[in-house]
């Protein structure tokens, strides 16, 4: 099965491997998810499955209406859909939780890379700057020329200038589970993966043979 599962970035640490050599590890706390709604190639046109994560307790009130809200689906702080393999069957209401890895599974995880703000060619794109000699001493990170010649006598789209850095989808593949702990919705990965600590992540079984 290649479903995947939400999960939060815990931070990094590192541990010892048999041959007493240090690795890095990221920790996650990955589910329990919920499946809150299934979708099939017949209605939809496609098959997913949409998964809810961090389970936010309703307020609690008093009367008729309070008891009602009480009785009524949970609800998630973090909802995503995560497309199925042709023959996976799910069904809404189902639990997904750490059970689903093992130690030595290849895994995907994408998550949000941290927002830099505003940056430069230099920290963004790691352009080597101006010459620093010859009257140059003012232009060591400047991007240099971003027009071109009278044909087509503009700027063209894409070119790589300063602007907002960071804060994108990242995916990181192929990085190996070294422990699953179900009973404490753990999830020991060997590397680093995108994003802050206590950002989501979306951990998916690699389609890769190990």
């Amino acid at each position: 099965m290649t479903i995947g599962i939400l999960g939060k970035k815990l931070g990094m640490t590192q541990v010892y491997d048999k041959g007493g050599k240090t690795e890095a590890i990221t920790a996650i706390e990955a589910g329990p998810c919920t499946v809150t709604q299934v979708k099939t190639v017949e209605k939809d046109g496609y098959s997913a499955v949409k998964l809810g994560f961090g389970e936010i307790k309703a307020k609690k009130t008093g009367g008729k209406k309070g008891k009602a809200k009480e009785k009524a689906s949970p609800k998630f702080k973090y909802m995503r859909e995560i497309r199925l393999d042709d023959g996976q069957k799910m069904e809404a209401g189902q639990k997904l939780d750490v059970s689903l890895f093992k130690a030595g599974d290849i895994i995907n995880v994408c998550g949000t890379s941290k927002g830099k703000g505003f940056a430069g060619g230099v920290k963004r794109y790691h352009f080597h700057g101006g010459p620093k000699t010859h009257g140059q001493s003012d232009r060591w990170r400047a991007p240099g020329s971003v027009g071109s010649n009278t044909s087509p006598g503009r700027v063209l789209k894409g070119l790589r200038m300063a602007g907002h850095m960071g804060d994108e989808r990242v995916t990181v593949i192929n990085l190996v589970v070294i422990e699953a702990q179900p009973e404490r919705n753990l999830l020991l990965v060997r590397g680093a993966i995108p994003g802050m600590t206590n950002g989501l992540v979306i951990i998916e079984k690699s389609k890769r043979e190990k």
